[in-house]
């Protein structure tokens, strides 16, 4: 490739390797009357997507690939494709021959021009449509469509895309203010863009996967929610702490179903039904935080072994700052005894979601 790139198509992978050669091949056709590059962002499939795209590469100089380690996330691959992007316009497309590439052109031509901000792929205007949903899959994409568009200033028919063109400059300018959280992408950057955006939408029809599993899964919905949550009211308490907390508070619900079942139901001592139920109740809110809260650097197989010794270690030590700020207060200062508690759960919350977002999940 010689002279000015015109666009730059990212396609974050996960577990591609049944799709990810048709998806180049398709989409090189596609953009053939335009100077374009592939940027393949890969995060480190165990299916050996990387290493297939290496191969394409390296006989087709329009393809790159970067490879993350230790890093997970549609948004966040977006965002370092972007950052490695040399055309003037960025694509965003999905790799697993869902999106209808035959659209591309259309849909970067408006930029390229500088006639449209952001352009879009949809499928909920007219010429625009899903291929083989079911009803409740329809139903989901409807309400989450719904409750994104009352958070939004953008005039979107279908916010929840992930097929999308933008200047390359001004995708960067954004990428600051981006929460980087989960898979919908085009909503976070519609969310950080102070000045209103000129849109162009392409309706497209969405077809159904023929190879590999879907990534929607409730952790993923989750992360949208978390996404939403983190615009109306993140500036207040961040949505990860938030999240934590709830974890937090199931885990109270565990404990104590726990010490009810071995100290009542077995008759066992309040002593070890008390240490049971502690144990319980960590190794819970563990395991919830690794599958919700720190989804996108969950901790798998010794990691995990790891990081359940460093949680437990971390939340011991945050329930002797508990009792020890609470018993401060109430004993030395006269405060309620309602507020020296209350003070005492938040340092120890503090404490925990602090040391071990930097010890157990690195987040810090």
């Amino acid at each position: 490739m010689t002279g000015q790139i015109d666009v730059s198509l990212i396609l974050p992978t996960r577990n591609e390797a049944g799709n990810i050669s048709e998806a180049i091949r398709l989409a090189g056709e596609a953009l053939a009357d335009i100077s374009f590059e592939i940027i393949v962002v890969d995060d480190d499939s165990p299916d050996g997507t990387a290493d297939l795209v290496r191969r394409i590469a390296a006989e087709d100089r329009h393809v790159r690939l970067i490879q993350r380690v230790g890093r997970r996330g549609l948004a966040s691959a977006c965002i370092e494709g972007a950052l490695a992007a040399s055309g003037r316009v960025v694509a965003v497309m999905d790799a697993d021959l869902q999106h209808d590439e035959r659209i591309l052109p259309d849909l970067v031509r408006p930029v390229l021009s500088g006639e449209a901000d952001l352009s879009v792929g949809t499928r909920y205007s007219e010429g625009g449509g899903t291929d083989g949903w079911s009803d409740v899959r329809q139903s989901q994409s409807a309400f989450a469509t719904k409750l994104a568009s009352r958070f939004m200033k953008a005039d979107l028919s279908d916010p929840m895309s992930g097929f999308f063109a933008m200047s390359a400059d001004h995708f960067r300018s954004l990428i600051p203010s981006l929460s980087g959280r989960g898979f919908k992408i085009l909503l976070d950057i519609v969310f950080s863009s102070k000045e209103p955006l000129r849109l162009h939408e392409v309706p497209f029809t969405f077809r159904g996967r023929e190879v590999g599993e879907s990534k929607l899964d409730a952790p993923t919905a989750l992360q949208f929610l978390m996404m939403l949550y983190d615009r109306a009211l993140g500036h207040i308490i961040p949505a990860r702490f938030a999240l934590f907390a709830v974890v937090g508070g199931l885990g109270v619900l565990v404990h104590m179903a726990m010490l009810m079942l071995v100290f009542q139901g077995f008759g066992a001592s309040f002593l070890i039904g008390q240490t049971v139920a502690v144990l319980a109740a960590m190794t819970f809110n563990f395991f919830l935080n690794n599958l919700l809260t720190f989804h996108d650097v969950r901790l798998k197989g010794w990691a995990l072994v790891k990081g359940w010794c460093s949680f437990c270690l971390i939340c011991g030590l945050g329930a002797i700052a508990n009792v020890g700020v609470a018993s401060y207060l109430f004993s030395q200062t006269g405060v309620m005894w309602t507020v020296s508690a209350l003070a005492g759960i938040l340092v120890g919350a503090v404490w925990n979601f602090v040391m071990s977002s930097r010890f157990t999940w690195g987040r810090l």
